[in-house]
């Protein structure tokens, strides 16, 4: 391992928005182009089993920001952290780092800046369900309910292709302003006001690859002819996994699934593009990468037609798993994959432990460092997800447990023997001290008739 440094390392924080975490080319997808990606990942530590907190957008982002799962933050649905939560960029900020957010935060309550000292970018708005005080006769009178404007996925489909969607242009807004930030931070040509020995934490959070499905002719071109769509899929019976289902041939065809599937690499290209025009800006600025903890993920997947499901909102891997690599040369030899159960919370552990700052107590977060630096003995091979106020995943090992309240069936995948996770073995024998264990851990995180005392494992049976 490599002798660290003394000095405050400088972070950067590459965030998408629901990115498959098979679709790169480090993870082994030949189509997709993101040399980028490839070439940090390639020189940092990969994390094959890297979990979501909650496999949807905005309970993702809190819980990831308060190293803490949903329960634990308040954030079991469309909510935002109360004001003055501990938040990673909060902690680094009262250590006199620059925290700095470009893009896509979530932050719409009453402390939008949530610990960062500057935000870049076209997402600075309050809900209007934090506005204190407020008519709400004129407000259902005046403002459109989510439902009225949210459409079907079949829609979605319907019209990807070649465009410049309201996400394309807000990631263009964003990176250029983090180009004008790097400049005037570390150069600051005319005023001379540079700051380069301000430790910084910078934040460059894209919209894409999330839908709507749409890309420059000259990367969507590349891709049409070159995907392949998820068809002929076996659909879950189960009444949650089948939700939102879009049948080939039915709801879209052939050729739609694949423009929306091509429009979607297209995206995954586009913010590799917007990452490499980042990182170049920093080396122009006379930034040695190399002295930089730089992490790269997204705040869930995209199901793209797998199981006949698109969007997120599922425990499927290509829903729940994200992408995760770290990369600082300085600290820690790279060119190596970890193949543990983690979990998005674990960052804000994780970068206070790296950069030699004091962690909060009260987080759902342990820090990656021991296998960062190859050590793994110890760690507990855990990842959790929550999705609204009921649903959980819990997966230990290759075991992937799913409980959904007490009117659906629990789900066990055993994604050693079942990787494409179509057969639910809950009722198989040999999975019944597993299945014992998960619904103890269920109780244990709270959620669930397991978190009842008198609960036993003979004492109940759920849904079947």
């Amino acid at each position: 391992m490599m002798e660290r440094t003394n000095r405050l390392p400088n972070i950067l924080f590459l965030m998408s928005d629901e990115h498959r975490p098979d679709l790169l080319g480090y993870a082994g997808d030949s189509v997709v182009r993101t040399p980028n990606l490839d070439r940090l990942a390639e020189s940092g530590v990969v994390f094959d089993n890297a979990y979501t907190p909650s496999p949807i957008c905005v309970p993702a982002r809190q819980c990831i920001m308060a190293g803490q799962l949903p329960k634990t933050c308040g954030c079991e649905g469309w909510l935002d952290l109360a004001p003055g939560h501990m938040t990673f960029s909060r902690r680094f900020a009262q250590e006199g780092y620059a925290t700095v957010a470009c893009g896509k935060l979530h932050h719409q309550g009453k402390d939008p800046m949530m610990g960062w000292t500057q935000r870049i970018g076209s997402e600075m708005e309050t809900s209007a369900s934090y506005i204190d005080n407020k008519n709400d006769e004129a407000f259902q009178a005046g403002i459109r309910p989510f439902s009225a404007y949210k459409w079907s996925d079949a829609r979605e489909i319907h019209r990807a292709g070649i465009g410049r969607a309201p996400n394309v242009m807000m990631d263009e807004y964003t990176v250029q302003g983090a180009l004008d930030f790097i400049e005037n931070h570390f150069v600051n040509p005319y005023y001379d006001r540079e700051d380069p020995n301000r430790p910084l934490l910078l934040k460059i959070s894209l919209l894409q690859p999330h839908y709507p499905y749409s890309a420059s002719a000259e990367k969507f071109n590349y891709y049409l002819n070159r995907v392949k769509p998820f068809a002929e899929q076996r659909l879950s019976e189960h009444p949650f996994l089948k939700q939102r289902e879009v049948r080939p041939g039915v709801d879209a065809t052939e050729r739609e699934l694949r423009r929306a599937t091509a429009a979607y690499y297209a995206m995954i290209e586009t913010i590799d593009d917007h990452y490499g025009r980042v990182l170049q800006a920093l080396e122009d600025a006379g930034q040695n990468l190399d002295d930089w903890i730089i992490v790269y993920t997204s705040d869930h997947g995209e199901m793209l037609g797998e199981h006949g499901i698109w969007e997120k909102q599922k425990f499927y891997e290509a829903s729940v798993r994200v992408p995760l690599f770290i990369r600082w040369p300085r600290g820690f030899d790279g060119g190596r994959r970890i193949d543990e159960n983690v979990s998005l919370c674990d960052l804000f552990a994780t970068l206070c432990d790296l950069a030699g700052i004091s962690c909060p107590e009260g987080l759902d977060s342990r820090s990656l460092r021991h296998l960062l630096e190859g050590r793994s003995a110890a760690w507990n091979n855990e990842a959790v997800s929550q999705f609204g106020p009921t649903n959980v995943m819990i997966k230990q090992d290759s075991l992937k447990y799913q409980y959904y309240g007490e009117e659906m069936p629990e789900v066990l995948f055993d994604l050693a023997h079942d990787p494409g996770e179509l057969t639910n073995v809950m009722a198989e024998p040999k999975y019944k001290d597993a299945v014992a264990a998960f619904r103890r851990r269920l109780g244990e995180l709270g959620h669930g008739p397991y978190a009842n005392p008198a609960y036993t494992s003979a004492g109940y049976e759920p849904a079947r």
